[in-house]
């Protein structure tokens, strides 16, 4: 794995935790078991579209909906075509993500898109995404 790409992941992980800590910080804890009792008692659902464009990614991770809010499964898929797009339900305060790895050239092209009932929430471009680690948004339940 070149450090480009061990880098982004890292950065990912910590975005996607830094969005559901702050979060739980506005309810007013940011302990597991605060977040987890709010994700039970938020048991609705939601969809959102993922997309990305571009040339080309190596790989593109999401949370498709499965795990806790503050630990998220991530789907991937492996040197998808672009454009790429998916729809996936997600249910209560977990945030949605989609997060390209950009190929060793860069991600001059890349942007990263969430949507949500027809509205944009999130889009990430270009270089960004290697410092932002993709598209990462506030579940829309939330408020």
């Amino acid at each position: 794995m070149n450090r480009i790409t061990s880098t982004t992941r890292t950065i990912r992980a910590a975005v996607a935790a830094s969005a559901v800590c702050a979060l739980a910080l506005g309810l007013g804890a940011c302990s597991d078991e605060a977040v987890d009792a709010v994700d039970r008692a938020t048991d609705e659902t939601y969809e959102v579209t993922y997309e990305v464009t571009g040339t080309s990614a190596d790989e593109i991770q999401f949370h498709g909906g499965g795990g806790k809010a503050m630990e998220p499964e991530i789907e991937s898929v492996e040197s998808p075509a672009l454009p790429w797009r998916k729809t996936v339900t997600l249910r209560g305060i977990m945030p949605p993500a989609v997060m390209p790895v950009a190929p060793d050239a860069g991600a001059a092209d890349l942007a990263c898109t969430i949507t949500y009932k027809g509205e944009v929430i999130e889009e990430v471009k270009g270089e960004k995404l290697l410092t932002s680690g993709g598209c990462v948004a506030v579940s829309p339940v939330t408020g």
